[in-house]
């Protein structure tokens, strides 16, 4: 992860391992630890640092140290690089590749931390050899050592060199881009399936389950409609005279 060493240049560090070491003496083993950082700003500079200390931080700090002294600029198009270039250190040999917009960076964690801390987004690599990541870092650095740009080479050669494939290829990338940084996002979409059902789920209106009267399971049962008024009673019929 990336860690701001200087807001003022927005200069930024990436540990790419620490290492231990042990020498026995007469009392016992004693320990040192190195560590290699990639600085930068990631705006076409960057530099690599090792160094060894007693202890852990330390060491990560006088890296840090010595590659911001050891800062270079490199060459970029746009988010990527300009061509192919290949790199090499001991046994390990670093070739990268341009890369179309949006395809971000494809490398594995050495290879990244330099990529990244220089300001490349879109690229392509592949290592051969021994993977050691101080190696893959070296020859990652030495690979970018050797990138020029168009303008660079024109001057180089005396001649006028017509629109290189990679810029063809980013304009096309670019086509297909967002522009608008700012602005208001679009909403995302709203599951509204089932909502009805939901609604009336469970912690009903008194917080049971379901939808019942009472906080029961079963069915909310309708009000009894009021009995309506009693029919007035007929009027008695008269007695029978008594024979007599």
């Amino acid at each position: 992860m990336a860690e701001i060493i200087d807001e003022s240049s927005s200069i930024e560090s990436t540990t790419v391992g620490v290492y231990r070491t042990s020498s026995t003496v007469a009392g016992g083993r004693r320990f040192s630890f190195s560590a290699m950082v990639v600085v930068g700003d990631r705006h076409g500079r960057s530099g690599v640092g090792y160094a060894k200390s007693n202890q852990v931080p330390q060491a990560i700090e006088k890296a840090q140290k010595e590659g911001r002294r050891k800062m270079s600029t490199f060459q970029l198009q746009g988010k990527t690089i300009p061509h192919l270039v290949v790199g090499r250190f001991g046994a390990t040999t670093v070739k990268l590749m341009p890369a179309a917009p949006g395809t971000g960076v494809i490398a594995g964690a050495a290879v990244r931390a330099v990529l990244e801390m220089i300001g490349v987004q879109d690229c392509l690599t592949k290592v051969y050899g021994s993977s050691n990541p101080k190696n893959v870092v070296k020859a990652t650095m030495d690979a970018l050592g050797t990138v020029r740009s168009r303008q660079q080479v024109e001057a180089l050669r005396g001649v006028q060199l017509p629109e290189t494939a990679v810029e063809v290829a980013i304009k096309r990338g670019m086509a297909f881009m967002p522009q608008s940084k700012g602005g208001e996002r679009m909403a995302a979409p709203k599951n509204t399936v089932g909502e009805e059902n939901r609604r009336g789920g469970r912690g009903g209106p008194r917080g049971g389950g379901g939808g019942g009267y009472r906080g029961g399971s079963g069915p909310r049962r309708a009000p009894e409609a009021e009995a309506a008024p009693a029919a007035p009673a007929a009027p008695a019929a008269p007695a029978a005279p008594s024979a007599g």
